[in-house]
């Protein structure tokens, strides 16, 4: 299971490239993005579809391969496989099947570059990823999010950033630190209260690239505050 970069192609470690460079097949999520990342590194390998829609069916191929005495990596479009992405499944049938090894190689994510970046959001945060697109659905996860006292990150599209954005001032008080195009030529952080962070995206002509967010409601505030046990 390999990491690959969020934006920047050097966001790539030594062990990656060569795994890449080693193993027999590559499954990927899209097997046009991914060519792209080996032809930077002048990798030339077979190359199988493994995405959400066809995981479970394409896991059964990769076993297959597996059984057969290959070396297979799998990567996801950007970042690390399994982290709002498809691969989990697959990890879980090898794993299942008990024959052979599943085998992280570690790297970039949106969710740890935006943490690494934020300043202090208190002791612990809850990954939550996409909400769901249904607004009921999300204003009832989002009240759970916000009861639940820590903060949370949620990855969104540039379609829907401003509505989620807008949910969340709705269910509650907090800031948050917004992360878009991380890594990449454009990339943007916005820090600050959820009204000024919404207000600073809408004076914007257009609203591109892809979205992380950290929210730390009020009580996540104070819950850092507190001093440490000795």
């Amino acid at each position: 299971m390999v990491a690959t970069p969020i934006g920047n192609l050097e966001d790539i470690t030594y062990r990656a490239v060569r795994v890449l460079g080693e193993v027999d097949v590559i499954a990927c999520e899209d097997t046009r993005h991914t060519m792209q990342l080996l032809s930077h590194y002048g990798i030339r390998k077979r190359l199988i579809a493994c995405h959400a829609h066809n995981e479970e069916e394409s896991s059964k191929g990769i076993l297959e391969l597996l059984d057969s005495g290959l070396n297979v990596a799998y990567c996801s479009d950007a970042g690390t496989p399994g982290v709002s992405d498809p691969g989990a499944r697959l990890a879980e049938r090898v794993r299942q099947d008990g024959n052979h090894r599943v085998v992280p190689i570690p790297g970039a994510s949106a969710v740890v570059t935006l943490v690494s970046a934020a300043g202090n959001i208190g002791k612990s945060f809850t990954f939550e990823g996409f909400l769901s697109p249904k607004k009921g659905r999300r204003s009832r996860r989002l009240s759970e999010l916000f009861a639940a006292g820590s903060a949370f990150i949620i990855y969104e599209s540039p379609f829907r950033i401003l509505k989620m954005l807008e949910d969340v001032r709705d269910a509650g008080d907090c800031r948050v630190v917004i992360g878009r195009e991380l890594t990449k030529a454009h990339e943007e952080i916005i820090c600050g209260d959820i009204s000024e962070a919404i207000e600073a995206l809408k004076a914007k002509d257009r609203i591109k690239g892809e979205f992380a967010v950290i929210v730390v409601p009020e009580v996540a505030d104070d819950n850092a505050e507190e001093d440490p046990e000795p």
